[in-house]
């Protein structure tokens, strides 16, 4: 098994908010600025690792019908080391990121992952994965966030970076305006990837040409 293309296909192939569409609740509602979702992002890559890492070194003993509950309880014991770690060390984060914290738990594409690959595979390609998908999903949290920050309040990590004369419009960081950002974000993606498939198809029809 290749590791790297495990680790690199959640980056943009895979990407677990611009390509599976996974997670969208806190791709819409704590990215409203850099801090908050570089959190988040973190966050869940710490959970979606270690619960990869547990779902593979039990996966020859989980019963099949209990798995999910399995997967659930798991999540919900690294979860809550996870906000407990959070609160004591970074109170201020903790108190932004709020209930969504909680509901990490049930994010889908943590359960995804234990379900599609970890149970699947043994410890080290599981915990690659993890790493991958969860540094993936920060990645989109972050770039949704900055845009909508610099864009929303002309800030970044809390810095004004435009000046007075910007007048930020407000329904970027409300939640419409998370379903913009992330709207056009997927647009530029696709568009990227059909100007890049017709690039390819034109240079096989010119090879057919001269064959």
């Amino acid at each position: 098994m290749n590791l790297w293309k495990e680790f690199t296909k959640g980056l943009v192939a895979e990407n677990p908010i611009f390509r599976l569409a996974l997670s969208l609740c806190p791709a819409l509602a704590v990215t409203s600025n850099v801090f908050n979702a570089l959190g988040m992002g973190l966050t869940v890559m710490f959970v979606i690792t270690c619960n990869n890492i547990i779902v593979s070194i039990f996966r020859n003993v989980i019963h099949p019908k209990v798995r999910v509950p399995v997967y659930i309880i798991s999540i919900a014991t690294i979860v809550t080391v996870a906000m407990l770690t959070l609160e004591a060390f970074l109170p201020v984060l903790f108190k932004e990121l709020g209930i969504y914290l909680s509901l990490v738990v049930v994010f889908a594409i943590i359960l995804a992952r234990a379900e599609v690959f970890a149970a699947k595979n043994k410890v080290i390609p599981s915990m690659v994965d993890g790493l991958g998908m969860g540094l993936g999903f920060t990645l989109g949290m972050v770039t949704i966030g900055a845009i909508r920050e610099i864009i929303g309040n002309g800030s970044f990590l809390g810095y004004q970076v435009l000046g007075s004369w910007y007048h930020p419009p407000l329904i970027i960081i409300l939640a419409p305006g998370g379903f913009i950002v992330i709207g056009f974000i997927i647009g530029v993606m696709n568009l990227n990837e059909k100007r890049k498939k017709d690039k390819s198809d034109k240079a096989e029809v010119a090879a057919g040409g001269t064959i």
